[in-house]
């Protein structure tokens, strides 16, 4: 196995990672966001009240993107496992 095919392996990894947390991540970022620009509006400092919305958020964005980052997933080790035998030994 080459060192480029080390690095494909992992670029692609990476990016397979990245756009999988990417709705969770930029969903509880905008909630937090609201909730905080709340919080300093009404002066009203719950910690629940940061928690209980994300949780919510990222549950609903679960349900939503769910299917969409599964499919990412199968797709990656699909391609990983058929280019097994040509990725060679030594």
């Amino acid at each position: 196995m080459s060192p480029e095919n080390v690095m494909t392996i992992g670029r692609q990894a990476l990016e397979v990672t990245f756009m999988i947390s990417a709705p969770l991540l930029l969903a509880a970022l905008a909630t937090g966001l609201i909730v905080s620009i709340f919080q300093a509006a009404t002066q009203i400092n719950e910690m629940t009240l940061s928690f209980i919305p994300k949780l919510l958020v990222m549950f609903i964005v679960m349900v939503l993107a769910g299917p969409w980052m599964l499919n990412i997933m199968i797709d990656y080790m699909r391609r990983l496992f058929t280019d097994i035998p040509w990725l060679g030994v030594g």
